[in-house]
């Protein structure tokens, strides 16, 4: 295994466009930087890497992130990542954390979040307890998004164990992406 250096990033995600624009901003900011697009090419690249930090796209086509999340952390359980989502769920925040991210941030999120979140190791006591509440809406899509997650994203799984149609399930989910 190669010496990367405590600058050593490590993007997983499937949008080109997206990991390119990281890829470059993170380069600007003296980070080395790899990128990968499933978990089959992380496995591959961590057989030569040790990327001190990592940003995970919760979403990886059909797959989770989850996944890379569970993998990063057992090779190094001092990486610091950082998982991006297009919608943010609760349960999908704790399952992160509790695989072995670091932090959690909702997407758009730009390079000076995910940096400032890679320097954050300790807990906040001081964050607001008495936040928004919580819509019917955003309970049913964290439901959804739940069941999505323990289904390992089979669509018609989720929507047997949701009891609705599959085609109505789909019809939500192409309302908002998970990303």
């Amino acid at each position: 295994m190669t010496d990367d250096g405590e600058r050593l990033l490590l993007i997983v995600e499937d949008d080109e466009a997206f990991a390119r624009t990281l890829k470059r901003s993170f380069e600007r900011r003296d980070y080395r930087v790899v990128a990968v697009a499933s978990h089959e090419e992380l496995v591959e690249l961590l057989a030569s890497h040790n990327p001190a930090f990592a940003v995970v796209d919760l979403k990886l086509g059909r797959a989770s992130g989850l996944t890379c999340v569970q993998t990063l952390h057992a090779h190094d359980p001092e990486m610091q990542i950082v998982v991006l989502t297009g919608f943010a769920s609760i349960a999908t925040a704790v399952e992160a954390v509790k695989l072995g991210a670091s932090h959690y941030l909702a997407k758009p999120s730009n390079t000076d979040d995910i940096e400032a979140a890679f320097g954050r190791t300790e807990g906040d006591t001081e964050v607001p307890v008495d936040g928004r509440q919580t819509s019917i809406k955003t309970l049913e899509w964290e439901h959804i998004h739940q069941t999505l997650v323990d289904t390992d994203f089979n669509i018609s799984e989720a929507a047997r164990r949701l009891g609705m149609h599959r085609r109505t399930l789909a019809r939500k989910l192409e309302k908002r992406q998970v990303r």
